[in-house]
């Protein structure tokens, strides 16, 4: 969507807000020995509570109120009592949601207690290649150019991209226009970002693999040649400076 006057903007914040402290909450509240579906009750609980609905129940009939994935896991993945978090899991939460008509999107990754397995590396990589992303988008700059950028910053750390999985256009629904905001330069989009307009912007920085494949649940994606993957993702309005940051509550790159 393009936010063209202050209701718009203010119905923008008040669906992001709901999202971002969603997220930041259940991040806090993620311990080793709870269920994944623990945690997705607790998130839904606080979306409820702002009067928020969950976006890809609405949208899809996801099969739980977030999506949470863990460890080998790359996204969709859904909340289960039989999922229990473990010291040095790397957990992915993705919020998004619908309040009074707007809709935001916001997600995270991050490593449980100690980081046994080594996976913080590849969480401060994805956060760091976000904010420099955002830093970089402008009405009038290339979406592509933005692709080349991400990837780019994810190979200068040892890294690889999903060339599948992007980031989107978001406000009156969960996916709109500009949809497929990649991780890499596609030489045949010659889209611009627009002043005004609301995008999800999404990293899918990888150890090994470069493509999401759907597990025969139908929803959760792992990697085509195994390995982890950590996405961070906020909800930003474009603007001709720096994008504001609808969703800077969650506290994700902090």
């Amino acid at each position: 969507m393009s936010i063209t006057n202050e209701q718009e903007l203010i119905g923008m914040q008040k669906v992001s807000e709901a999202v971002a402290f969603t997220l930041k909450e259940m991040i806090n509240y993620a311990q080793v020995g709870m269920t994944t579906k623990d945690l997705d009750e607790y998130g839904a609980k606080i979306l409820s509570d702002f009067g928020a609905k969950s976006a890809p129940y609405l949208t899809y009939g996801f099969p739980g109120w977030t999506c949470i994935s863990v460890d080998n896991e790359f996204c969709h993945g859904i909340p289960s009592s039989e999922r229990v978090l473990k010291e040095g899991d790397l957990i992915n939460i993705d919020v998004s949601a619908e309040l009074d008509g707007y809709w935001a999107d916001n997600g995270g990754s991050f490593v449980i207690g100690k980081d046994v397995n080594q996976h913080q590396k590849l969480v401060d990589a994805s956060k760091e290649i976000l904010e420099k992303t955002i830093n970089n988008i402008k009405g009038g700059v290339k979406i592509a150019d933005i692709g080349l950028l991400m990837e780019t910053e994810a190979k200068k750390r040892g890294f690889k991209v999903i060339r599948n999985l992007g980031g989107h256009g978001v406000g009156r629904s969960l996916h709109e226009e500009p949809d497929e905001l990649m991780n890499y330069k596609n030489r045949y989009d010659s889209r611009r970002f627009k002043k005004n307009s609301v995008v999800a912007i999404e990293t899918f920085i990888s150890t090994d693999s470069t493509i999401a494949v759907e597990l025969n649940d139908g929803w959760t994606m792992v990697g085509n040649k195994g390995g982890y993957m950590a996405q961070h993702e906020h909800t930003i309005m474009i603007t001709d400076g720096k994008p504001i940051i609808l969703t800077q509550m969650n506290e994700i790159l902090n």
